[in-house]
């Protein structure tokens, strides 16, 4: 295998996985480099297992050709897992990371710190023509802010404060972010994979 087209349209998470495969001398293809334009999927799925699946077989099916797509977010304990796979549409459409921010914090109100854990949960499905679809999970472990903090990331990354750490995720730096990160965590779940392939 020499390309693999990354079911995604965010240049950030593009240059990460391009940096992963390149290890490996695979050519990472973004959706945003390919000649024709690929619509958005339905992430109809209940799980994040089935919206990766979804994407990566769909347009593998579409394109005839390996596609890795993922599906992350952020599953909070005392939410009963909410918002989970509504994560990024949590506080209605359109998509608005303050807004979900905020609909996070008024809903833990009153909530004690020892009963905020949450993680952020990152699937990665691997789609190839003609065979079963591979999926890896990675996952950051943390706690819900009582208010944000930072400026990098996004999303949820101003309240959520990983394991170890005193600050929120918007306040690491970018490279321990990415060290830390579930999507990071899952990439190294899916090097045993890649490995196999050489």
């Amino acid at each position: 295998m020499n390309e693999m087209i990354i079911a995604t349209k965010n240049p950030g998470k593009a240059k990460e996985f391009k940096i992963f495969f390149a290890k490996y001398r695979i050519n990472a293809v973004s959706l945003l480099e390919l000649s024709r334009e690929i619509d958005d999927i339905d992430e109809t799925g209940t799980t994040f297992e089935e919206n990766a699946a979804l994407k990566a077989k769909e347009i593998s099916a579409l394109l005839k050709r390996p596609v890795l797509a993922d599906d992350s977010g952020l599953v909070i304990d005392a939410l009963d897992g909410q918002p989970g796979v509504f994560s990024a549409r949590y506080a209605g459409e359109p998509k608005d990371d303050q807004k979900n921010i905020d609909k996070v914090l008024r809903e833990l109100q009153g909530v004690d710190p020892s009963k905020r854990t949450a993680r952020f949960l990152c699937i990665l499905a691997v789609a190839v023509p003609g065979e079963r679809t591979i999926f890896k999970k990675g996952f950051c472990e943390g706690k819900i802010a009582t208010s944000q903090a930072g400026h990098h990331g996004f999303g949820y990354d101003p309240i959520f404060i990983p394991d170890g750490y005193t600050t929120t995720m918007a306040q690491l730096s970018p490279d321990v972010k990415n060290q830390i990160s579930h999507r990071s965590d899952a990439i190294i779940q899916l090097e045993d994979w890649v490995k196999q392939l050489q």
